[in-house]
């Protein structure tokens, strides 16, 4: 299959010369005069490109274009948090945005540089570390629990899970009112453990890997919390940088 037949030449006549976006963008690096090294982004089209980083845990910045209308839409990754998100019509900003990206430059820079870029708040946590990313997340789920006066029952588990030490310290996330506590900060998680409320008359259920069937069940949110602290390692610590894929 010719490598532009899914690209609408109309909208990218420059990428469609070049070949597709990667060559593109590594043509229009160098009439800019700045170094970039292109890489496949998964799937491998002509649509879609990385701009690779010399940076440890940072992943190359992943570019993608709009089928509808002319737009670059990039995402950067760090220690499986996406730190970077945006878009823009001026593929020169995507080239000097990835050069930016891949030498290092702080989030801050990014933000302030290039007005196209969006930093989250779990990406700014992230650059002071792997505990505010937790004590942020942990915030949020409360808040969030707070606001759901109708699921009583899982303002109640989070509530009881944040007040024990050993689950705190981890990286707390929902799913279906599901709680899971990660060992990392970073997607994939690695989660240790889960606790899932008692919604419709049900019992507090504690699993772990795989999460299809309960370890253990108790009839309140503390009892649930205690069972599922007696199924952590011993040596767990608090939650690090990085993804269940880092560990191995």
């Amino acid at each position: 299959m010719n490598s532009n037949e899914a690209m609408n030449p109309d909208l990218y006549p420059d990428l469609f010369a070049a070949g597709g976006l990667g060559a593109a963008l590594e043509r229009l690096a160098a009439g800019l005069g700045v170094a970039l090294t292109v890489v496949p982004h998964a799937g491998r089209t002509s649509r879609s490109a990385g701009i690779a980083s010399s940076v440890p845990g940072r992943k190359a910045l992943s570019v993608s274009i709009a089928a509808e209308e002319r737009f670059f839409i990039v995402s950067g990754w760090r220690e499986g948090i996406e730190s970077v998100t945006g878009g823009t019509t001026d593929p020169a900003e995507v080239v000097l945005a990835g050069v930016a990206w891949g030498r290092g430059a702080p989030l801050r820079e990014l933000e302030t540089r290039f007005s196209f870029l969006r930093v989250g708040e779990r990406a700014k946590a992230a650059e002071r570390g792997p505990a505010a990313v937790v004590a942020l997340q942990w915030r949020d789920l409360r808040r969030r629990a707070a606001g759901a006066p109708d699921v009583p029952e899982f303002g109640d588990l989070v509530e009881a899970a944040h007040a024990e030490p050993r689950l705190r310290q981890l990286y707390v996330f929902s799913s279906h009112w599901t709680l899971g506590f990660s060992s990392c900060t970073g997607y994939p998680f690695r989660t240790e453990v889960a606790i899932a409320p008692a919604l419709g008359g049900s019992p507090y259920r504690v699993m772990q890997r795989p999460y299809g069937t309960a370890i253990g069940e108790a009839a309140t949110a503390g009892e649930a919390v205690a069972f599922a602290v007696s199924r952590l390692p011993d040596d767990l610590g608090p939650a690090v940088a990085g993804t269940a894929e880092d560990a191995g």
